[in-house]
Protein backbone atom coordinates (compact mmCIF):
# COMPACT_ATOMS: atom_id res chain seq x y z
CA UNK A 1 0.00 0.00 0.00
CA UNK A 2 1.36 3.33 -0.54
CA UNK A 3 2.15 5.80 1.99
CA UNK A 4 0.84 9.25 2.21
CA UNK A 5 3.44 12.28 2.89
CA UNK A 6 3.11 14.48 5.66
CA UNK A 7 0.88 17.16 4.30
CA UNK A 8 -1.53 14.45 2.79
CA UNK A 9 -1.58 12.56 5.87
CA UNK A 10 -2.71 15.92 7.70
CA UNK A 11 -5.74 16.75 5.18
CA UNK A 12 -6.72 12.83 5.44
CA UNK A 13 -7.28 13.03 8.99
CA UNK A 14 -9.93 16.19 8.31
CA UNK A 15 -11.43 13.67 5.82
CA UNK A 16 -11.62 10.75 8.11
CA UNK A 17 -13.31 13.59 10.99
CA UNK A 18 -15.60 14.67 8.53
CA UNK A 19 -16.24 11.15 6.56
CA UNK A 20 -17.00 13.24 3.45
CA UNK A 21 -16.37 16.77 2.62
CA UNK A 22 -16.02 19.65 -0.34
CA UNK A 23 -12.80 21.34 -0.18
CA UNK A 24 -14.22 24.45 1.23
CA UNK A 25 -15.00 22.10 4.42
CA UNK A 26 -11.45 20.78 4.39
CA UNK A 27 -9.79 24.58 3.97
CA UNK A 28 -11.64 25.50 7.04
CA UNK A 29 -10.08 22.64 9.04
CA UNK A 30 -6.89 23.86 8.48
CA UNK A 31 -5.06 25.83 10.79
CA UNK A 32 -4.00 29.71 9.65
CA UNK A 33 -1.94 30.41 7.72
CA UNK A 34 -4.63 28.14 5.09
CA UNK A 35 -3.13 26.80 2.63
CA UNK A 36 -3.56 28.16 -1.19
CA UNK A 37 -6.68 26.04 -2.43
CA UNK A 38 -4.22 25.16 -5.32
CA UNK A 39 -2.20 23.47 -2.91
CA UNK A 40 -5.13 21.78 -1.15
CA UNK A 41 -6.75 20.88 -4.81
CA UNK A 42 -3.12 19.01 -6.28
CA UNK A 43 -2.91 17.13 -2.55
CA UNK A 44 -6.83 15.60 -3.26
CA UNK A 45 -5.71 14.57 -6.71
CA UNK A 46 -2.11 12.99 -5.41
CA UNK A 47 -4.34 10.84 -2.53
CA UNK A 48 -7.34 10.16 -4.85
CA UNK A 49 -4.29 8.79 -7.77
CA UNK A 50 -3.05 7.15 -4.69
CA UNK A 51 -6.36 5.32 -4.01
CA UNK A 52 -7.14 6.65 -1.05
CA UNK A 53 -10.18 8.85 -1.62
CA UNK A 54 -12.80 9.42 -4.20
CA UNK A 55 -15.27 12.12 -4.77
CA UNK A 56 -19.01 12.11 -5.91
CA UNK A 57 -20.12 14.71 -8.41
CA UNK A 58 -22.52 17.70 -7.17
CA UNK A 59 -22.60 20.30 -10.65
CA UNK A 60 -18.93 21.55 -10.43
CA UNK A 61 -18.21 20.41 -6.93
CA UNK A 62 -16.43 17.47 -5.87
CA UNK A 63 -17.68 15.73 -2.56
CA UNK A 64 -14.66 13.64 -1.38
CA UNK A 65 -14.93 10.79 1.18
CA UNK A 66 -12.20 8.31 2.14
CA UNK A 67 -11.87 4.88 0.71
CA UNK A 68 -9.37 3.90 3.06
CA UNK A 69 -10.54 3.03 6.77
CA UNK A 70 -8.06 5.09 9.65
CA UNK A 71 -7.54 2.35 11.48
CA UNK A 72 -6.21 0.44 8.50
CA UNK A 73 -3.92 2.93 7.12
CA UNK A 74 -2.12 3.35 10.62
CA UNK A 75 -2.33 -0.34 11.56
CA UNK A 76 -0.16 -1.03 8.19
CA UNK A 77 1.58 2.14 8.87
CA UNK A 78 2.39 0.67 12.46
CA UNK A 79 3.51 -2.72 11.46
CA UNK A 80 5.51 -0.80 9.02
CA UNK A 81 7.52 0.66 11.29
CA UNK A 82 8.00 -2.41 13.30
CA UNK A 83 9.07 -4.45 10.51
CA UNK A 84 11.76 -1.47 9.60
CA UNK A 85 12.78 0.14 12.73
CA UNK A 86 12.39 -2.63 15.36
CA UNK A 87 13.62 -5.61 13.39
CA UNK A 88 9.83 -7.13 12.80
CA UNK A 89 10.45 -7.94 16.93
CA UNK A 90 6.88 -6.25 18.58
CA UNK A 91 8.72 -6.34 21.96
CA UNK A 92 11.54 -4.29 20.78
CA UNK A 93 9.05 -1.65 19.67
CA UNK A 94 6.58 -2.36 22.85
CA UNK A 95 10.44 -1.42 24.95
CA UNK A 96 11.23 1.52 22.74
CA UNK A 97 7.22 2.87 22.70
CA UNK A 98 7.21 2.58 26.66
CA UNK A 99 10.52 3.82 27.54
CA UNK A 100 10.77 6.79 24.83
CA UNK A 101 7.32 8.08 25.51
CA UNK A 102 7.05 9.18 28.87
CA UNK A 103 3.99 7.60 29.88
CA UNK A 104 2.43 7.95 32.99
CA UNK A 105 2.38 4.49 35.42
CA UNK A 106 -1.85 5.20 34.33
CA UNK A 107 -1.36 5.27 31.22
CA UNK A 108 1.01 2.09 31.27
CA UNK A 109 -1.94 0.32 33.54
CA UNK A 110 -4.07 1.33 30.13
CA UNK A 111 -1.75 -0.20 27.77
CA UNK A 112 -1.37 -3.09 30.01
CA UNK A 113 -5.05 -3.83 30.30
CA UNK A 114 -5.43 -3.31 26.63
CA UNK A 115 -2.71 -6.56 26.32
CA UNK A 116 -3.83 -8.51 28.78
CA UNK A 117 -7.64 -8.25 27.20
CA UNK A 118 -5.71 -8.97 23.77
CA UNK A 119 -4.16 -12.26 25.40
CA UNK A 120 -7.64 -13.85 26.71
CA UNK A 121 -8.94 -12.89 23.42
CA UNK A 122 -6.19 -14.82 21.26
CA UNK A 123 -6.17 -17.53 23.94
Amino acid sequence: MMQLSKSEEQLMQYLWKREKAFMKDLLEDFPTPKPATTTVATLLKRMSDKGFIAYTLFGKSREYYPLVKKTDYFSKHVNGLIKNFFNDSASQFASFFTKETNLTTEELEALKKIIDTQIKKQE
